[in-house]
């Protein structure tokens, strides 16, 4: 693989689990909102986010690259709101977004077809990951207007399945 793609695999490794990290983060603070069924749904993203991780971990070793774990950046620990957190979700994974795209560039540059076909998939993937959070601020934001509209919203979102 070549060298610049393996160094960009393995950062995008970091950001993953970073994102992992920040959904945590968020998962905390929205529990001690009393907001159990949004923090649940952002446990269960943190999950995803380190099961996205592992598909570059493993996509490495398989191309017979050395993993290169390098330190976790600390995630915001504060929030306005259940509408603050979403909406810096989405402003998150549409930063992730653009790293998936450059990543897939740089793979198409360097002619790497299984980097390109992996990278496919995360294409695909983070349009589902910007659309869910849009979708839940916008519900949010309804919400706002009804006197148990959030708590609605609370309970539906404590029934997101696991990742797998």
């Amino acid at each position: 693989m070549d060298k610049r793609l393996e160094k960009a695999m393995n950062e995008q490794l970091t950001k993953e689990l970073y994102s992992a990290y920040l959904y945590l983060s968020m998962a905390a603070y929205l529990q001690s909102q009393k907001l159990a069924g949004f923090s649940h749904w952002m446990k269960m993203q943190a999950q995803e986010e380190c099961l996205h991780a592992m598909r570059f971990f493993d996509f490495l070793n398989e191309q017979g690259c050395r993993v290169i774990l390098e330190a976790i950046d600390k995630p915001p620990t504060e929030f306005l709101s259940a509408e603050d957190v979403f909406e810096k979700t989405l402003r998150h994974e549409q930063k992730v977004s653009g790293y998936i795209k450059d990543l897939q560039a740089l793979a198409k540059e360097v002619n790497d077809q299984p980097a390109c076909v992996l990278l496919e998939w995360f294409v695909k993937e983070q349009i589902e990951e910007e659309r869910t959070p849009a979708n839940i601020l916008k519900k949010i934001k309804e919400a706002s207007s009804q006197s148990d509209g959030v708590s609605i919203l609370d309970e539906k979102l404590s029934a997101r399945p696991q990742p797998s």
